[in-house]
């Protein structure tokens, strides 16, 4: 009964902390399941990087963690801008905008809720943040 007990506790907070370890770089156990997709931070897809910070913010002042999780990876990617060779793909950008959301997303998962915060502030004074044109699901 007690090693149920124990198994059934274990399970239970692996759940809980599986998308935190997927945002570490640290990865479950392959067993075939997909992994869990981050809920949408309820902000339009065409929205600037701006909203999205807004959005991570708000949903950590809700303890919706997830939430600003996938917001701030949403901003992040729309401030990626560079072309590198395919071969360079893989190296972490060094763009400063882009350096501060990758330490927000790892403050995140660690669950320093105060330097994550501290950080969006600082992405969010920054005036390059809406600088660069978000490209247009349509094509156009």
């Amino acid at each position: 009964m007690i090693r149920v007990l124990l198994a059934t506790l274990l399970s239970t907070l692996f759940l809980l902390h599986a998308p935190a370890l997927a945002q570490t770089g640290v990865s479950p156990p392959a067993n075939g399941t997909p992994a869990a997709r981050l809920p949408d931070p309820g902000v339009d897809d065409e929205a600037p990087p701006s909203a999205f910070i807004a959005a991570a913010r708000t949903a950590i002042a809700l303890n919706r963690l997830a939430a600003a999780m996938e917001a701030i990876e949403r901003a992040e990617s729309r401030v990626l801008t560079r072309h590198v060779r395919p071969s360079l793909a893989g190296v972490p950008s060094d763009q400063p905008l882009v350096v501060q959301l990758r330490a927000a997303r790892a403050a995140l998962a660690r669950g320093e809720r105060a330097e994550v915060l501290e950080l969006l502030a600082g992405v969010a004074a920054d005036p390059a943040l809406d600088a660069t044109p978000v490209p247009s699901q349509t094509g156009e």
